[in-house]
């Protein structure tokens, strides 16, 4: 098997997937001046992209080894393309909103498969996590590169411009070259096909049965919340950058990748730190720092000096200083994800996946439209200001999880050791 082609193909997936399922925020800001659409009104494209994405997860999880990993890969691959290359030509706010549903589509295929297909392509744990990490890194390079290859294609000065949407031909491009990749690739699924799955009423009842457990309820709050504080900044920071901030609409957008960047060397610096200090003290500490932040750098974005800005060199200091937020808010997902998992024993490990993204989706959603609404009726400053509220909750929430994380443990040991 010719694992080399795909392993460049799952990069390939995951890079332009990364792109569009992140260009969420940079469209919010292009829709409302090509097609008139008020802010909370282009919210609603992260429901598109997340639901679908919570949807499909769902509904194709007992499935997937039936279809085939390959063969949900090029599904996927190949509906997205296809879209790629009508948006252009349809460009709309309906067909916005169909795009972003079939990449919630394709990207759910494509993560179940990729996640699977990386145990076939690897030889043992170490080349899995080594493969895993490579992976996970790719698709913030994806995020970082989207922002640059958008701006490269908005016009500043011209609003109602739709040469932007040509962005989609190079997007199809890219999906195309991985679909072919793919296609001339022969990967061995023998070791986990299937022809038999559990019924989907079955797979209900155990995700309701699992999510009812105290430890995951508290769980499924903390997740929730967390993506609501990171989508809502995410999806607006461009948003931010224009209306707030007065940048130029390719440096607004382009400005928004420090986020990404930031968010990225968070999660990269905290899996060294979390090696040495509980996950509990660091997330806290990150919390506090991140609201800190805000109530520092929400005040710099309302210093303006009247100075025509026209690129990175003069840029005011707040679109360099609220983006570090991702520097405290990243650690926080990939922790909270993995104690869950290793408190819980392997065979709930999968319902356990699917509530994560479920509501991980729904809080992404919920964040994007909240933020949306108060950035339409009271301004940018207090839409961001907003992000304190549902910090101070998270809080709370990761206090009971570790409470009752504890106590799961304990009862686990005391088990393990016969007791009754």
């Amino acid at each position: 098997m010719s694992n080399w082609k795909i392993k460049v193909s799952l990069f390939l997936n995951y890079f332009v997937f990364a792109i569009l399922l992140n260009s969420v925020g940079t469209v919010i800001l292009q829709v409302q001046a090509n097609y008139g659409v008020s802010e909370s009104s282009a919210s609603i494209l992260e429901a598109f992209k997340d639901l679908s994405i919570a949807v499909v997860s769902f509904l194709v999880a007992s499935y997937i080894t039936r279809i085939g990993y390959k063969n949900s890969m090029l599904i996927a691959l190949g509906f997205i393309a296809s879209v790629c290359l009508l948006m252009p030509s349809l460009g709309s706010f309906a067909m916005t909103k169909v795009l972003f549903a079939a990449t919630g589509t394709g990207f759910a295929l494509i993560k179940v498969s990729v996640y699977a297909t990386i145990g076939i392509v690897t030889k043992d744990k170490k080349e899995h996590a080594s493969f895993m990490n490579f992976i996970e890194s790719f698709f913030m390079i994806g995020i970082l590169t989207g922002y640059f290859i958008f701006s490269a294609f908005v016009q500043d000065g011209q609003p109602q411009s739709t040469e932007w949407l040509k962005v989609y031909y190079l997007l199809a491009g890219i999906s195309i070259v991985a679909f072919l990749l793919l296609l001339s690739t022969t990967l061995d699924e023998s070791s986990v096909r299937t022809t038999e799955s559990k019924p989907f009423l079955e797979d209900f009842k155990e995700m309701v049965k699992l999510a009812l457990a105290p430890l995951v309820l508290v769980f499924i709050a903390s997740a929730f919340i967390y993506v609501l504080i990171e989508q809502s900044i995410m999806s607006w920071l461009p948003t931010f950058n224009s209306k707030v901030l007065n940048l130029p609409t390719t440096l607004s957008i382009q400005m928004a990748s420090i986020l990404a960047a930031s968010t990225a060397v968070g999660r990269f610096t905290a899996g060294i730190v979390l090696r040495k200090i509980h996950w509990f003290l660091v997330l806290i500490i990150c919390l506090a720092a991140a609201g800190v932040l805000v109530l520092v750098a929400i005040p710099l974005a309302q210093v303006s000096d009247g100075r025509v800005i026209t690129g990175w060199g003069n840029a005011p200091l707040g679109a360099f200083v609220f983006p570090l937020i991702g520097l405290f808010i990243a650690p926080i997902y990939p922790a909270i994800n993995s104690v869950i998992l290793s408190t819980l024993p392997p065979r709930q490990h999968g319902p356990m996946s699917g509530l994560i993204v479920i509501f991980s989706a729904l809080g992404g959603t919920t964040g994007s439209i909240i933020t949306g609404n108060i950035f339409e009726s009271y301004g940018g400053e207090t839409a961001f200001y907003f992000s304190l509220v549902p910090m101070g909750i998270l809080i709370i929430c990761l206090f009971f999880f570790n409470r009752i994380q504890k106590k799961s443990e304990a009862k686990i040991e005391f088990s393990a050791k016969g007791g009754h």
